[in-house]
């Protein structure tokens, strides 16, 4: 039989899943166990000391939770993927196995705010520093590499200020320092953009988000390109013996694959943020669809993107899908089907107003979440990100009254009449409680 690359909808589909070979179920099974049979005592203590692959213990691996880890890094374009039980346990167990004590790690500033307290104050606190770099100038990070570094990180299309990262530049420049460039590639999902094509060397998602789709379930994962010089000096974990695996090398041993394989047989195995095989299965029913849902998310957002910025009522918006945005550009060139559909702007008014607005909308949801099939509106400042300081906002693009906009998948003139109307409830009220003021 010959070789055939598949379409992404294909693959989207049918990637890590092959019907069962006892009772030819069609879908994924969920393997609802803690643990596994061995065959006998040989083949224990094989897979215990990573001399063949197999399923042990859930913590470490599951048979359903691999297939969700074969499909991500497929649709990614990577080698492999180790699920999570969230994207921030994904991002962790990055640093925790590419940095120590004494290491730094170059980011930018314009990160979801749960990211920017884990390396700002968790990781901190184990001794690894963080620059933040406000810019998505390649030139400003290469100013900010120092020779500890052991990571420069990004988001493809920043949480909310809708910047779009420059992964090509950002590539070049990690790479000349012998490092990895880490991307959080959420926001978009493979079917928009595949960092690993661009120059990435680690990918990491929220599958809570685009890729579940539903918002109902938690998950993380990381995918690798496989392309990474492990043994370049700068990583001595990958290339020195691991005691607790008889003096095995990752990097010696498993090669290309010895990073994932670290990844799950020490930080997984060690930090344990395991993705249950139930919420693998059910991240599984919403990557079967993510084409589909991503070009109607994308057509509702820039529809609603671009209402919004003819009505004199808001004050600005940003998206990078409007000619108006400063990356504009760099978005028709890596992201030709779409810059996404979270996005932000500002209501006439400043923040009081805002409030009301999201306040009086009767069909969007008011909730901290992005990703869903509904749509769902935020004020970061007072919610995802108030934890960080006003030069960190300021940094991360987030004025006072933005307010964050995640596009669902109504019936777009629905969406943008409930915007309408909650855009007059929020001046009128505002006008009559000056008028009210006024009158004392």
């Amino acid at each position: 039989m010959s070789e055939r690359e598949f379409g992404f909808r294909t693959r989207a589909l049918h990637a890590g899943a092959v019907p069962d070979a006892v009772h030819g179920t069609r879908a994924v099974p969920i393997h609802q166990s803690t643990s596994f049979v061995f065959k006998d005592t040989d083949d224990a203590a094989n897979l215990f000391a990573l001399q063949k692959y197999g399923s042990i213990y859930s913590r470490i691996g599951n048979p359903t939770v691999n297939a969700l880890e074969e499909r991500l890094a497929s649709l990614e374009g990577g080698i492999g993927a180790v699920a999570t039980a969230s994207g921030m346990s994904a991002e962790f167990l990055v640093f925790a196995a590419l940095c120590g004590t004494g290491d730094h790690i170059v980011a930018s500033s314009k990160l979801y705010g749960g990211t920017v307290t884990q390396l700002d104050v968790t990781l901190r606190r184990f001794g690894i520093e963080t620059t933040f770099v406000d810019t998505t100038d390649p030139e400003a990070f290469r100013a900010a590499l120092q020779e500890n570094t052991k990571v420069v990180y990004t988001e493809t299309v920043a949480n909310p200020s809708s910047d779009v990262a420059d992964l090509r530049g950002l590539a070049d420049v990690a790479h000349e320092h012998g490092v990895p460039l880490v991307v959080d590639a959420t926001l978009t999902t493979p079917y928009l953009l595949r960092p690993i094509e661009h120059g990435a060397d680690i990918v990491v998602h929220s599958v809570t988000k685009f890729l579940g789709g539903h918002g109902t379930t938690l998950g993380g994962v990381v995918v690798e390109a496989g392309t990474f010089p492990w043994d370049n000096g700068k990583f001595p974990s990958m290339t020195e013996p691991v005691p607790s695996y008889g003096d095995l090398s990752w990097w010696g041993n498993f090669g290309e694959y010895g990073f994932l394989t670290k990844l799950r047989s020490e930080q997984l195995r060690d930090i344990g943020p395991s993705l249950t095989p139930q919420a693998a299965f059910q991240l599984m029913q919403g990557i079967e669809t993510l084409p589909q849902r991503m070009g109607e998310h994308v057509a509702n957002a820039q529809r609603i993107a671009e209402w919004l910025e003819a009505d004199e009522r808001i004050s600005y918006v940003n998206y990078a899908g409007l000619p108006s945005h400063p990356d504009h550009e760099r978005a028709r060139e890596v992201l030709p089907l779409g810059a996404g559909s979270v996005f932000s702007f500002g209501v006439t008014g400043g923040r009081e107003v805002g409030a009301r607005f999201i306040e009086a909308l009767q069909l969007a949801s008011h909730l901290a979440n992005v990703g869903d099939v509904r749509t769902l509106v935020l004020h970061p400042g007072s919610t995802t990100h108030q934890q960080l300081t006003e030069e960190q906002m300021a940094a991360a693009g987030i004025p006072d009254d933005l307010i964050r906009i995640s596009v669902g998948l109504e019936d777009v003139d629905d969406v943008l009449w409930d915007l309408d109307q909650a855009l007059d409830a929020a001046l009128a009220a505002t006008a009559a409680t000056e008028q009210t003021e006024e009158a004392r």
